[in-house]
């Protein structure tokens, strides 16, 4: 387990040790030449990092859905530590590179008919993106640009801030239990610690996807904006909380997340068996070809 004060998985230099800059300004003022920009890109992760204002955006492109795959995951994992231990980097938005679609959630094909061995691989991966994403040191912003269910709700949750596009037909959440499967405690845990008790075994116990409007009334969504202003409205965002000094905000972010990190990291294995053992029942697997042949009866 981490000491006190220190997040997990970050092994980043402090960041009152860099160089500091001044906050940076939400867009290019017109006529200047346009920041300096890193780029790397995997074959589901997209980053570009402006290493003028320190913030990185990383999209998902993974059509037609971007499902949660044990490749993308890890990709993700990968694309986050780089970030992480890029001294230029303070912040990244996490957003979507296909339209309409922020993330479909875990990839169903991933737990259906495999063995035991994969499961394993894949939940562990699982378990990586979120350990690495909500313990960040870094300043992360969703900027759900389309519809979130199941980890892909997860994925915003995870995040600092969630801003989503002003569109009824897009929708987020925890919607485990319409298939059958029963959302781990720290996804649980996650969902509780954004919008409260009550409304998050409400949603839960009727795995419930709500529209944009509804979210952000229940705080599942911390503002809703034009489509075509969602990018424009997270980098202004971003640009609010770097004004801020990193090492301040790191250790409250600590403060306020470690518990639940912790508790994690300290049954990871366990936490792996009883995943195994849940998915691995045939009546569950049942359910989820069910579901998978419903999804190719629809795209047919």
């Amino acid at each position: 387990l981490c000491p006190p004060g220190v997040l997990p998985l970050c092994c980043r230099p402090p960041a009152w040790d860099r160089a500091t800059r001044p906050p940076p300004s939400p867009l290019q003022p017109p006529g200047l030449p346009l920041a300096p920009c890193r780029s790397f890109s995997n074959n589901k992760i997209q980053v570009e990092l402006d290493e003028s204002s320190g913030v990185a955006m990383m999209k998902f492109k993974s059509p037609p859905v971007n499902s949660l795959s044990l490749e993308l995951l890890t990709e993700f994992s990968i694309s986050l530590e780089k970030l992480e231990n890029n001294r230029a980097c303070r912040g990244v938005i996490i957003t979507s590179a296909v339209p309409k679609i922020f993330s479909s959630g875990l990839d169903i094909t991933e737990m259906c008919g495999k063995s035991m061995e994969h499961y394993t691989e894949f939940w562990r991966a699982v378990q990586e993106l979120w350990l690495r994403l909500y313990g960040s040191s870094m300043v992360t912003v969703a900027a759900v640009n389309g519809s979130s269910p199941a980890g892909g709700c997860l994925v915003a949750l995870s995040c600092d801030y969630r801003i989503m596009a002003e569109n009824p037909k897009f929708s987020i959440g925890l919607n485990e239990a319409q298939l059958g499967i029963v959302a781990p405690f720290w996804f649980k845990d996650t969902f509780v610690n954004v919008v409260g008790h009550r409304t998050a075994e409400r949603s839960l116990q009727l795995g419930c996807l709500h529209p944009a409007p509804e979210a952000h009334r229940l705080g599942l969504v911390d503002e809703l904006v034009p489509e075509e202003k969602l990018m424009e409205k997270a980098a202004a965002v971003m640009a609010e909380w770097l004004a801020l000094p990193d090492h301040a905000r790191q250790l409250t972010k600590t403060m306020m997340r470690k518990a639940v990190l912790d508790r994690l990291v300290a049954h990871r294995e366990e936490d792996i068996k009883n995943f195994i053992t849940f998915i691995s029942k045939e009546s569950i697997q049942k359910s989820l070809r069910m579901y998978m042949e419903m999804l190719r009866k629809r795209k047919s």
